[in-house]
This record gives structure tokens, sequence and C-alpha cells, in this order.
């Protein structure tokens, strides 16, 4: 199992739908509070913890007509951002209940992206880029812990980030059915963070070393029928969906609003993919959830 937000909630209950948007410089914090103002929130960015407890008093102010709150708070606050965690705290202690999404990339990733824009990083303004993203990812770990959700942005393009959180935080959180996500990689291209259950299917047969094959993806009945041929997927399909018929109506029980299941292979194209659409046919009929899938390393 991959790591899981170390606080997750049963649900937010009634009243105001308060989020707070944190995490590394870099990893689409902007683009993430737009999606939520795209979807009727009301927005803040660069908002001092301070100002987030005031925030919170005045959406509790009869006629204020805010329901839904998206607030971003960074390092970009200074000396101010250490107060964040308690702000948390007493925000909880006064039943508002804030719900923290927690966005990160990997070095290379937050590095490219800095280059790319000319900017200059709010820990590093006369140093090197690198510095500044570690020095943040060592203040940022007790929020990262704190989080109700963590998104690896790394591979995600701004368009698909914003659809990400439409689909994972907004659209089907008021459904009130759980989102769970079918997660494809490549074990070369190094396994996604943001998952809550990983599967390795790297023992299941590898169209790589059949020419024909190896072009092709999980996509094509060939590929299927060759990956599940013989008594191996059939017995690992035999244990794996009622496995998941047992965990999936748990998580809704519990709350959960989310589910990232990641299905890895050597490399992204072949077996975790087969195995992704085998499980999306199975559990996309039920209608306490909605599954979509991700093909991570298929191109």
């Amino acid at each position: 199992m991959a790591e899981q937000s170390g606080h997750d909630r049963e649900s937010q209950g009634k009243g105001v739908n308060l989020v707070v948007i944190t995490g590394h410089s870099g990893a689409g914090k902007s683009e993430a509070i737009a999606a939520f103002e795209d979807n009727g929130y009301f927005c803040v960015d660069n908002l001092p913890p301070q100002m987030i407890g005031a925030l919170g008093e005045l959406f509790r102010l009869p006629g204020s007509g805010v329901e839904r709150a998206a607030v971003v708070s960074d390092v970009r606050s200074g000396e101010y951002f250490d107060q964040l965690l308690a702000v948390l705290d007493d925000l909880e202690s006064d039943g508002l209940r804030p719900m923290v999404l927690f966005l990160e990339a990997n070095e290379e990733v937050l590095t490219d992206r800095y280059k790319e824009t000319r900017r200059r990083h709010p820990l590093a303004p006369e140093g090197r880029i690198l510095e500044g993203i570690r020095a943040e990812r060592e203040l940022l770990a007790p929020l990262r812990a704190r989080a109700d959700r963590v998104m690896d942005t790394s591979t995600e393009t701004a368009a698909a980030l914003r659809r990400r959180i439409t689909e994972e935080m907004v659209a089907v959180g008021d459904e009130g059915r759980m989102a769970v996500t079918l997660l494809t990689f490549g074990f070369k291209n190094g396994p996604p963070r943001d998952a809550d259950l990983t599967l390795d299917v790297r023992f299941l047969p590898n169209p790589h070393y059949d020419a024909r094959l190896r072009p092709m993806t999980g996509l094509d009945a060939e590929v299927r029928e060759f990956v599940e041929a013989g008594t191996q997927a059939g017995e690992f399909y035999g244990r794996l969906l009622p496995l998941l018929e047992f965990l999936v109506p748990a998580y809704v029980a519990e709350g959960k609003s989310h589910l990232t299941i990641a299905i890895g292979c050597t490399g992204g194209r072949h077996r975790s993919v087969t195995v992704a659409e085998r499980v999306w046919r199975d559990l996309s009929p039920r209608d306490d959830v909605v599954v979509r899938i991700t093909h991570r390393d298929l191109t």
C-alpha cells in the first residue's frame, strides 16, 4: 500500500465547504484555485493564515451568501506561514472543519517550471532554485502530513490539473459519490506518490518481448488477450475483484471522497493498462462511485 494522507476525515459535514490549498511553489496552486473558482467557490489567493480564521467568521454571518470557499496559503506569507497549522486547529475547534489540499511535484519538474517562467523561488530569492525547493519541502513536511488530500502534479498539465480537481473534489463530492481513479504507470518512471493503493502486475505475461505486440498498448485487444492468457490473470482477477468489491463500499461508508488505485508494470503501456481496463469494467456499473482511468505513461 502506498502512502496516504495522514489526516483523512470522514466527511466535511454540513455548512461551509472551506478548502485550504497549500504545497510547493510551482506545483499548481494557482491552477487549483482557478478550478474551484470556475465551480462557484469564493476564492482568495495568497491569504496569510491569520486571515483564514477571520474569513471563516465572515462565512458564518447570516446573509453573507458564501457557502463554499477556497483559499491559497503558502510560503509567500513569510514568517506568518508558520502559524497555519495552529489556525487549522482553531478552525476545527470552532466546527469549521477545513479540507486541506496539498500540491507537490518532484524536484526536476519544479526546477524546470521555474526555469520556464524565469521566476524566483520565494525561499531562494538570490540563490539556486534547487536550494529553495529543498528548503520548502522540509518546511512543508508537517502540513503534508496533516493534509486531507495530497496531489502529485509532476505529470499534470495545467488543464489536466483543473479537470482533475473538478472531477475529484468538486463535482463528485456534490453528488455524494466517491471518485475512484485507476492510475496506470511504469515502475521505470517511478511510482506515483499520491496513490492510496498500489498494485504491481509485473508478474503477468509481458507483451514487450513480442515484436508484434511491443508497439501496441493495453488498449489493443491483441495485447489484452496475451496478458490475460493462461491461469495467472484469471487467478489474479479472482482475488483482486472480490477484494475491491469489499473495499470500495467500506471506503464509501467511511465517507472517503476519493480513492486512487495505482497499477504498475515495467513501462506502463501493456500489463497495467490491461488490468486497469478490466477493473474499470467491473467497478463502473456501481452507483456509489464514479470511476475514471488515467494512463500516465501510455505515450
